[in-house]
């Protein structure tokens, strides 16, 4: 019953694709690239609904004629489209390699809040992707330039946060430590926030091997701000980590 009912939207939703299609070739034919990319864009807004893949070929098309017209912005705004359709199905790295095109075009326009939004997507992934010091390394560079900025100042602490959820999963606490003094030049007022407090005593639990001591500090600070999937799931990892080294101590004595 349920396939039923999908048909006909299918079978709509592909002849109208085709026909954006058939229109950007007929366009390209005539030179015409704006007007071609633009029926591209078409042809993906209706296979978004039934097929990921394709609309993620037809932007593909759209994002290289408006390169060729030197429409930088609107091929960013297509590189970050394709990048998240290839988000949502699961391919990572190919999404990673997409928004990273949309933040390099972005930044090549000046739009630099738009570059930073995208590269801390690119970050969280490499992070999903055990990529811990490109994760890293764009997340500290976000907060060196978000920090002179009045608007995304406040932003820093979060973002450093980040940067040191990757270091623990590294589990190497000279570098965690390490990073706790480089964040502080950052953002001097960092010492003073509960996440530098959430980071310190995670290292320091990480340092003592202590798993409990680890668990606790991460409760207390979820209990006052909700920790988001993607910092929990790469707390866990952390943790896993840290339980594994007790595991080989207590193997070893």
């Amino acid at each position: 019953f349920i396939l039923s009912m999908l048909l006909p939207t299918w079978f709509a939703g592909n002849r109208a694709a085709s026909v954006y299609i058939k229109i950007a070739n007929c366009h390209l034919k005539g030179d015409s690239k704006h007007e071609a990319a633009s029926a591209y864009v078409e042809a993906a807004n209706c296979y978004k609904k039934f097929s990921p893949q394709e609309a993620a070929q037809a932007l593909d098309q759209a994002v290289n004629l408006f390169l060729e017209i030197g429409r930088l912005s609107m091929a960013a705004r297509y590189c970050k489209d394709i990048g998240e359709i290839y988000q949502q199905e699961q391919d990572l790295e190919k999404a990673s390699d997409y928004l990273e095109r949309a933040a390099d075009l972005f930044d090549s326009e000046g739009q630099t809040s738009q570059s930073n939004t995208i590269k801390q997507k690119v970050a969280e992934i490499a992070a999903q992707l055990e990529q811990y010091p490109k994760a890293t390394e764009i997340f500290e560079e976000i907060a060196r330039q978000s920090i002179n900025n009045n608007l995304l100042k406040y932003s820093v602490r979060g973002i450093l946060l980040n940067a040191g959820i990757c270091q623990l999963c590294r589990a190497d606490a000279v570098a965690i430590q390490n990073s706790l003094e480089r964040y502080q030049e950052i953002d001097p007022t960092f010492s003073g926030t509960r996440e530098y407090k959430l980071l310190a005593d995670l290292a320091a639990s990480m340092d003592d091997g202590d798993v409990a001591k680890f668990t606790d500090a991460i409760k207390e600070f979820d209990g006052m701000t909700r920790l988001d999937p993607w910092k929990t799931t790469l707390l866990l990892r952390a943790k896993n980590e840290l339980k594994k080294q007790e595991d080989d101590e207590d193997d070893l004595t």
